[in-house]
């Protein structure tokens, strides 16, 4: 008597998302709350907001979201899942940080934290497209992937600070990146556990 043994083998390259969805299950049903989730899960990171009285840029977990959604949904996907929270933000539906001063809706794109927030989807595509190509299966490739992300984030932030907003290069260093260096770091050490914990997990 034969006895056959099923051996799941993980897939070279591919996202995370991709390898979770099981046979059988709606995988566009699957993907589309998939990238709900991380809109929401980004909704709520925004409301976690630290005004800073020498910054008009809040200290706020989104880009960890954003940088973990990229890795675990990939490229397309993760990028949809923050142009998503755009519209909605867009929309005036009230998903942005909290501000004092600046109101929900469009008008918040042209504030301090425009920059920030447009470059949401263009870091996730580019921590997704590395996770994609495997860099999200070991801990120092992941922390990679994040790092490449929260680049652009700060790239964007930092440069519509400086002429968008026309606070002048090296002001915007001093009130929207050398601040956050730290913690955001901290944040990219910690987030990159997450995957190759749950690569783990999945074999």
């Amino acid at each position: 008597m034969n006895t056959r043994v099923e051996r799941f083998d993980m897939p070279s390259t591919g996202s995370f998302l991709d390898a979770a969805i099981t046979r059988g299950q709606s995988q566009a049903a699957f993907r589309a709350g998939a990238v709900l989730f991380v809109t929401v899960l980004t909704v709520v990171a925004a409301q976690v907001s630290i005004p800073l009285p020498f910054t008009p840029v809040p200290f706020t977990l989104q880009p960890m979201v954003v940088l973990l959604g990229g890795a675990a949904l990939g490229a397309r996907l993760g990028m949809s899942s923050q142009i998503l929270y755009l519209v909605l933000g867009i929309a005036g539906l009230p998903v942005f940080a909290a501000s004092p001063i600046l109101p929900q809706g469009f008008g918040r794109l042209l504030g301090p934290t425009g920059g920030y927030l447009l470059s949401y989807p263009l870091a996730a595509f580019v921590t997704g497209y590395l996770a994609q190509r495997g860099f999200d299966r070991r801990y120092l490739t992941s922390v990679l992937a994040m790092v490449a992300g929260l680049a652009i984030i700060f790239t964007c932030g930092v440069l519509w600070l400086a002429f968008g907003m026309h606070a002048g290069f090296a002001a915007a260093l001093t009130t929207g990146l050398i601040p956050f260096i730290p913690a955001d770091i901290v944040k990219v050490f910690l987030a990159a556990m997450i995957l190759p914990a749950a690569w783990k997990f999945l074999r």
